[in-house]
This record gives structure tokens, C-alpha cells and sequence, in this order.
């Protein structure tokens, strides 16, 4: 039963890194869109959504069946909570990639009051955050895990120089005041994901000492 339990376990290994792809897909996507203007490439990240969703839906089922098949305790039972954590978290950053995209579809026919250079800058970095947390989870990585939430400073300090600078724009004419809106919108939802990303972080670090802390705020 062991051997069966362990290769279950490699196959949500496996499952978790096949949505990680999928969602990074959808941040580049999204943002690449944004930065181009391409409508086209908006509304790939649709079908990404759906696919995220169904990966949700079957890494949730084989983390049931091995909860009613195995009966786990102890480290294994904690692999499974965390994995069930995560996925939830993972499925707010694809939800989050499709609002990014929609965004970018309502301003793919205007003229840019900011270049979003700083909004690329920070969707490597979640992007980053993310592929790393599901890595510290696949590997039981506990210094991986940490350096996902040091990274977070960095998405953090991205997200309060786009405010500040669409701030600045709108004092200089309020008629920047529209797109502003939609391009803070559009790096709070980057901030999200990095929060996102976080949460995951401290579900492998709860996995591997048993210990966790308050999931931060991120909706």
C-alpha cells in the first residue's frame, strides 16, 4: 500500500507542476497583451482559466482519494492538506491572470498615458515566486519556501512605485485619471499573485515543520 500511496503522491507532484505552467502561461500571456496591445493574445487566457479550473477540480479529486484510500497521518497527512491549500491559491492566480487579460482587452485601443515596463517587472517576479513555491513543495524545500517570501519585498516595492508614479500622473492632469485606474488595477492584481505565491510558500513550510502562519489577506 505504501508503494501505491508514494507513486499517488508523485502523481500530484506532477499535476501541481502542469497548473503551475499553465498559470505562468496566463501572467505572460496577460501582460505580454498589455505591453502590445494584442487582443488576440487577451483572449488565449481564457481557455488557460478553463484549463486551470479543470487541473483544480483532478488534483483536488486524487488528494480525496488518497485521504479516503490511505487514511495518512502525521507528515503524509500534512503533504496533502498543504497540497489542497495551495491548489486553492493557485486557482485565485489564474482567476487573477483573466482579469489582468480583460484589462487589457478594454485598453488595447488606447494610447498609453505610461509605458507598464514597471508592470512587466512585476509579473517576472510573481512569476518567479510562483514556479519557486510549488518547486520548494515538490522538493520539500524549506530554504526555497523562504526565499519565495523574502522575494515578496520585491513585488511589494514594484507595486508602491506604480502607484506613486500613476498618483504623480493624475496630480498632473486628471483626465489620466481613467487608465491610471486600470493599469493600478492591473498591478494590484500582480500583487495578489505574489500574495498568492506567498501563501503557498508557508503551506510548504507548514508541511515540512508543522508549523504555519496566518495566510496573508489576498482575495
Amino acid at each position: 500500500m505504501r508503494h501505491i500511496f508514494d507513486e499517488q503522491l508523485k502523481e500530484l507532484n506532477s499535476k501541481l507542476i502542469e497548473m503551475g505552467a499553465n498559470i505562468e502561461h496566463s501572467i505572460s500571456a496577460a501582460v505580454e497583451a498589455l505591453l502590445t496591445q494584442n487582443v488576440e493574445l487577451a483572449g488565449t487566457v481564457k481557455a488557460d482559466e478553463r484549463l486551470s479550473d479543470k487541473q483544480e477540480k483532478q488534483i483536488e479529486q486524487l488528494c480525496f482519494e488518497l485521504l479516503l484510500r490511505h487514511q495518512p497521518v502525521a507528515g503524509d497527512l500534512r503533504i496533502i492538506s498543504a497540497a489542497l491549500k495551495m491548489v486553492t491559491d493557485m486557482e485565485r492566480i489564474a482567476d487573477q491572470a483573466e482579469d489582468i487579460a480583460e484589462i487589457s482587452i478594454y485598453l488595447a485601443d488606447k494610447s498609453y498615458i505610461k509605458q507598464p515596463e514597471d508592470i512587466a517587472k512585476m509579473a517576472i517576479a510573481t512569476k518567479k515566486m510562483l514556479k519557486e513555491s510549488i518547486e520548494s513543495f515538490v522538493k520539500r524545500d524549506l530554504e526555497l519556501a523562504k526565499s519565495v517570501l523574502e522575494h515578496d519585498d520585491v513585488v511589494d516595492d514594484l507595486f508602491r512605485k506604480i502607484r506613486n508614479d500613476l498618483t504623480e500622473l493624475i496630480h498632473k492632469n486628471p483626465d489620466n485619471g481613467e487608465q491610471a485606474l486600470d493599469l493600478l488595477m492591473v498591478s494590484k492584481y500582480l500583487e495578489r499573485i505574489g500574495d498568492h505565491a506567498s501563501n503557498i510558500a508557508e503551506w510548504v513550510i507548514f508541511m515540512i515543520k508543522g508549523k504555519h502562519k496566518r495566510d496573508k489577506m489576498a482575495r
